[in-house]
């Protein structure tokens, strides 16, 4: 129902504190966003690893007695969106081993684009899996590896992979954060008195009242013990490819990620949509929640007042009985209402953060027009997005993404708007961190930092240039006409 790129997951880590479990619990609440379809807590008191997880949002996985089988004053945590893998119990997080190395955990925000070739040679070698989830990986070679101590195994199976990682790892008496070199996916270091917490976004900080220190390094290896904390940078740097969709639509507007306010951010994306692409109009409404901070700096630049024009039901569950007689753009209907009053006889500009497949910005704008509008623009605070992410967000095929295959006036078209504007990719760059190439763009270039094996290539659900690396094979187009009649409902 929500033609949105889906969140990737969370992770939070606490060591030191005698509440660790249920700080960790509260930490997960305020990632909630980043992943619904699954939770875990693992949790030590020194002696041994414990753990829990289950399917669906936190509070569904957890109350006070399944905290009270997680003693200790070490814990991490996890919310799950499957991006590889499944979405099955199996495949929630943390995963938690004994080895030779001792008891294991790992909770992963991000995605192994080698994975699979990696998985085929453990397999061929006899290893047995328990999961499709790409994060079991580092557990076989971490199992496996043949270095001294848990530290140095974890390094050994780190430096063997590639791709997009966030990890929160932890022993029964260590607690480890680690970034892939690149830092495609965020993670920062929080103090909560004398305990030390690592986790995905700041927001999860500001919850359990911990400050914020600073953002892990990318490629930075974090261990915390008794004796405090330790930082290496083992592995060899990399040109930064931070992940500029975290900027755009993934995290929470009152987290800080890779230093930046993500509201700030946002408003100012807003700010300048409005001078690269004005509308003559009476209104700016922000299509909920995501358009928000966009259409609020839309509304500064252009001089136009912003209204609530649609109101969402925070009280729609993950499924809902459709009527037996159809109701037209009932799914959307029933998480979205037009305030005609706002909207009836008005020149409208529709906000949003992004277009995926543009199957419920179509509706929305049918809906608003339904409501009275007397003209209704889409303006989107991003490019145009063309190409899948395979770096830990879950996209849709490039054939089904409505940019990477049609003009901007067949979008228009499609969605019945009046007209149809984009943020340009200098604009979306110049947003952030005063300009800085630090960024991963590849949503709406092609272009992508790491390369994919061959194998993975098919796995990923790409056709890649295989010579270069670097970008996307063409696929034939989808003919608006058949959106026109038989769109793809996400």
């Amino acid at each position: 129902m929500v033609d949105k790129f889906r969140e990737e997951c969370g992770v939070f880590g606490i060591f030191g504190h005698t509440e660790a479990a249920n700080l960790t619990y509260l930490g997960l609440y305020a990632l909630q966003h980043r992943g619904q379809e699954s939770a875990g807590i693992a949790a030590s008191d020194g002696a041994l690893v414990r753990h829990r997880k289950a399917m669906g949002y936190v509070n569904e996985a957890f109350d006070a007695a399944a905290l009270s089988t997680l003693p200790g004053y070490l814990a991490m945590g996890h919310v799950r969106y499957s991006t590889a893998g499944e979405s099955r119990l199996a495949n929630a997080q943390p995963i938690v081993v004994d080895s030779v190395h001792g008891q294991f955990g790992i909770c992963h925000n991000g995605n192994l684009v080698n994975a699979g070739e990696l998985r085929g040679e453990l397999v061929r070698e006899g290893a047995i899996f328990q999961t499709s989830s790409d994060t079991e990986v580092v557990v076989h070679l971490f199992a496996r590896s043949r270095e001294e101590g848990s530290e140095r195994a974890i390094v050994d199976a780190i430096s063997q992979v590639r791709g997009a990682f966030s990890f929160v790892m932890m022993t029964k008496d260590r607690l480890i954060g680690v970034r892939d070199p690149n830092g495609f996916r965020p993670l920062v270091l929080g103090r909560l008195g004398d305990a030390w917490v690592m986790c995905s976004e700041t927001c999860a900080l500001d919850l359990i009242g911990a400050t914020y220190l600073r953002d892990v390094d990318p490629g930075e290896f974090i261990i915390i013990s008794a004796a405090g904390l330790k930082s290496v940078k083992p592995f060899a740097p990399a040109p930064q490819a931070q992940c500029i969709f975290e900027h755009v639509y993934f995290a929470r507007p009152d987290s800080y990620v890779f230093g930046e306010s993500v509201n700030e951010v946002r408003t100012e994306l807003g700010r300048r949509l409005a001078r690269e692409c004005p509308a003559e109009a009476d209104v700016i409404v922000p299509i909920p929640d995501s358009g928000v901070c966009a259409a609020v700096g839309f509304a500064e630049a252009s001089g136009v007042p912003m209204r609530v024009g649609l109101i969402r039901n925070h009280y729609v569950g993950r499924t809902f009985i459709e009527p037996q007689q159809s109701i037209r753009h009932f799914g959307v209907k029933v998480k979205l209402n037009p305030v005609r009053s706002i909207i009836e006889g008005k020149r409208v500009v529709l906000v949003d953060d992004s277009i995926v497949r543009g199957t419920t910005s179509r509706k929305i704008v049918r809906m608003v027009r339904g409501a009275g509008a007397r003209e209704v623009h889409m303006r989107i605070s991003c490019p145009p997005t063309i190409s899948p992410c395979f770096y830990g967000v879950d996209t849709p095929q490039r054939s089904e993404l409505i940019a990477a295959t049609h003009s901007l006036e067949e979008i228009r078209r499609y969605l019945d708007a009046d007209s149809v504007g984009y943020l340009s990719l200098e604009g979306l760059t110049a947003c952030v961190n005063g300009g800085s190439s630090r960024y991963c763009t590849s949503c709406y270039t092609g272009n992508y930092p790491v390369a994919f094996p061959r194998d993975e290539a098919a796995y990923l659900q790409l056709a890649l240039k295989l010579n270069s690396g670097s970008g996307p094979a063409e696929e034939p187009a989808l003919r608006l006409s058949t959106l026109e009649t038989d769109p793809v409902v996400s």
